[in-house]
């Protein structure tokens, strides 16, 4: 039998590559502008999802989404220094399976075609892209989203040899006494009393845990960032050390969480022709490891932006550089270089110095501490929450904040002067 001839190109207006929230997130809100989208992903898009997804609840109320949270928690607080503090905001639980059914709902409404397959080649023409298929397939969009992850399929970002991670080790279950005050939230608790001297001596990690309900528990020992990431081991063996000292034992282990992504990486060059949304375009926020919260604010914008430079026609580069301008703004790229440069610092200190830092930080207005987390602040207003933390911390920490070690410099300067 002859050789079989090759299918014909499947065209789109954007093809969206991944199968991830980024991807799902950016397929629903381009396809609302009545946009042919394609989903390219390799795994099914619609398989469970096995990481948990913090966000505050007023990103999603903000948003009109707080139905996409299966818990919600008004007892919100962090320990620092043995000292607990009341963050005075609902924290909430990303219902995964409603999300997805949220996100898979508006695919089906606006006409989104899923292909399984895998992207394996690109290649640029002035008006469109092509994207081989492992399949065969060729896919023929004017404009390619690559929301694959971190380790991106066509997206480029510069080389960087210092790539800190944040680790965590969880695990979901039942226990013999409650492991944080039943219904209530916990962020941060940095007591590390059931360390010996010499692991106090090593990179920090603090609790992140929650009460689910119905007896169940989520507890997690987390590794704000660190180069190189703490090993889920080391990262369990502190979470049982904690629980053994509260007299706390583990019952029934449900779900186990291990979780390790990039929080330092550079930004993509906003002059390639490949857009990318999510890890992929280092979407990460730098200082605190949130995402999901800026994928479902910054996504119908984005969308928006494309739908209105096709409408214009424009194509190839063009319609790229407008896509990156409105994705990465001037203004967004000078707020990573100045949490980057935090990031930095924070890496830095020891244990009591990280829970001092944090202890002055949540003394702030609440509009400052919940705009930095969240990326919301505007520039003047995030370089005024870091004069006026300066202005109010121990001079240990701000001795510390002041004197730039490194590549912290470069990073301050891309923060304000966008080097």
């Amino acid at each position: 039998m002859g050789a079989s001839l090759p299918s014909a190109a499947a065209l789109c207006d954007v093809l969206v590559v991944g199968a991830g929230p980024a991807a799902l997130s950016m397929a629903t809100a381009l396809a609302q502008y009545q946009l042919e989208i394609i989903l390219l992903a390799t795994q099914d898009p619609w398989r469970p999802w096995s990481n948990t997804y913090g966000i505050w609840g007023q990103e999603l109320d903000e948003l009109g989404l707080g139905f996409l949270l299966a818990h919600r928690w008004r007892r919100c607080s962090s320990v620092f220094l043995d000292e607990e503090l009341e963050h005075g905001l609902d924290y909430g639980l990303i219902d995964n399976d409603g999300l997805q059914g949220y996100w898979r709902q508006l695919c089906s409404q606006h006409g989104v075609r899923v292909h399984r397959d895998g992207a394996v080649t690109i290649r640029h023409y002035p008006h469109h892209t092509e994207v081989q298929g492992a399949s065969g397939q060729c896919y023929r969009p004017q404009l390619v989203v690559d929301a694959t992850g971190h380790q991106p399929a066509f997206v480029q970002r510069p080389r960087y040899p210092a790539v800190a991670q944040q680790a965590a080790y969880g695990v979901v279950g039942r226990f013999s006494t409650p492991p944080i005050r039943p219904g209530s939230f916990v962020l941060m608790d940095y007591r590390n009393h059931h360390l010996s001297p010499e692991q106090q001596q090593e990179p920090p990690t603090f609790l992140y845990a929650m009460d689910l309900g119905n007896g169940g528990y989520f507890v997690e020992e987390t590794s704000l960032a660190a180069c190189p990431p703490l090993p889920f081991p080391l990262l369990k063996h502190r979470l049982e050390q904690r629980l053994e000292r509260q007299g706390c034992v583990v019952e029934q282990v449900q779900e186990v969480e291990q979780c390790l992504f990039p929080m330092n990486l550079p930004l993509p060059d906003r002059r390639q022709r490949v857009l990318g949304f999510g890890g992929a375009a280092t979407m990460v926020h730098p200082a605190s490891g949130y995402m999901l919260g800026s994928l479902l604010r910054r996504g119908p914008g984005l969308a928006a932006a494309i739908a209105q430079g096709l409408r214009q026609g424009l194509h190839g580069a063009a319609l790229s550089r407008v896509a990156w301008g409105h994705l990465w703004s001037d203004d967004l790229v000078r707020r990573h270089g100045i949490y980057r440069f935090g990031l930095e610092k924070l890496m830095r200190l020891g244990s009591k110095d990280l829970q001092t830092f944090f202890h002055t930080f949540f003394q702030l207005p609440q509009p400052l501490w919940s705009g930095f987390l969240t990326n919301t602040l505007p520039l003047t207003s995030l370089t005024g929450a870091m004069v006026r933390l300066l202005a109010t911390a121990p001079w240990t920490i701000r001795h510390h904040l002041l004197w730039p070690q490194g590549r912290e410099l470069n990073l301050l300067l891309t923060g304000l002067l966008l080097r």
